[in-house]
């Protein structure tokens, strides 16, 4: 166990799946499914605050996943898309602690992500004592991903379908990057499950 404190984590599985054609948080990795995976992953660290946050299919997720620790948010406005999930798990996080000085945010549907992962970003973003630090894949930057309370506001600005990456160009923070290689493998449509599944066995 690591014991974090001060730091929350948000895992966002409210999107639809619309290209996929059933909920793909339940798409299984490794006898799981991927949800179950992200959940346990996070599970193995002691953050200050733990929030998942669904939208579409919420009720048979909920039904087929151990929470852990987790609290369950439903989202209302998830058809809004990324964003709006982003805000409502930060608002909810910061009513359970408001002292809150980062937060970690993480994807259902990123079947790569490892404890080891989660605590390389971490140490990179609390040695640098940045703004952000962003996991970075194939030239790009992305989730998994944790930002300082200074950037809190803007992440509540936040609109629409584009993730907390918007910051970098729209507010220019200053964010630091950890390698994740894998970390742009997501399950969007059934050839991405078939191509899972054989990534699975190597």
């Amino acid at each position: 166990m690591r014991n974090y404190k001060k730091i929350g984590v948000v895992i966002l599985a409210a999107g639809s799946s619309s290209r996929l054609g059933y909920p793909k948080q339940l798409v299984e990795f490794k006898g799981k499914p991927m949800l179950q995976h992200i959940i346990d992953v996070a599970d193995s660290f002691e953050f200050e605050t733990e929030v998942l946050v669904l939208g579409a299919a919420s009720d048979e997720i909920k039904e087929k996943i151990e929470p852990k620790k987790f609290e369950i948010l439903f989202n209302e406005n998830w058809q809004e898309g990324m964003a709006s999930s982003i805000r409502t798990g930060l608002e909810r996080s910061l009513e359970k602690e408001q002292d809150l000085e980062h937060l970690l945010i993480l994807l259902s549907d990123q079947p790569f992500v490892s404890k080891e992962r989660i605590d390389a970003l971490i140490k990179e973003q609390l040695a640098g004592n940045s703004e952000a630090t962003f996991s970075e894949y194939d030239g790009d930057v992305g989730v998994p991903a944790i930002f300082s309370s200074s950037v809190f506001p803007y992440l509540k600005e936040l609109k629409g379908d584009l993730g907390a990456k918007k910051l970098i160009y729209d507010k220019k923070i200053e964010f630091r990057t950890v390698k994740f290689e894998k970390g742009n493998f997501d399950v969007d449509t059934k050839e991405d499950v078939e191509l899972l599944k054989k990534l699975e066995k190597e």
